[in-house]
Formats: structure tokens, sequence, C-alpha cells
């Protein structure tokens, strides 16, 4: 399938945790497992199920870097 993106990841279905209206996808890949949130008609209309060989296709416009913090007996927030 064509398409603009260009980051794909290969990867298998781990684990599927569906609601009413959006499921939880994990992909195990060589990177790490990644995590995506789709609608659940998506993923009916997939056919998705654990052990199903995908490719998570990822646009991102931005990724946050955050450090861990931990919080002080007197509820400051001090740098590990």
């Amino acid at each position: 399938m064509p398409t603009s993106l260009r980051n794909h990841v290969k990867g298998r279905v781990k684990e599927i945790v569906s609601g009413s209206a959006v499921c939880e996808v994990e992909i195990e890949t060589s990177a790490g497992t990644l995590s995506s949130g789709i609608t659940t008609r998506s993923a009916q209309e997939l056919g998705l199920k654990g052990g199903d060989e995908v490719k998570v296709v990822i646009k991102s416009t931005e990724v946050g870097i955050e450090k861990p913090w931990r919080f002080h007996s007197r509820a400051l927030l001090v740098e590990f």
C-alpha cells in the first residue's frame, strides 16, 4: 500500500485491550513494544488479533522528553 509516511516498523500484535470506542494495541517490534490507540471499529475491520504480523506506521510532528522526578518529603519535586 503506497503511503507518504516514512517511518515504518514491522511487528507482531502482542495484546489488544478493547473498549467500546477505542482499542489499545500493543505491538512487539525490534525497537521494543509500541502502543497505538485506534478505534474499535478499525480494529474489527482489520481483523486484528494477537500474533498478527503488522506494520506500525508513525507520523509524528512532536516528540517529548521527560526526565524522572521523585517527591521529596516536603512535597517538592526533586531530580533523581
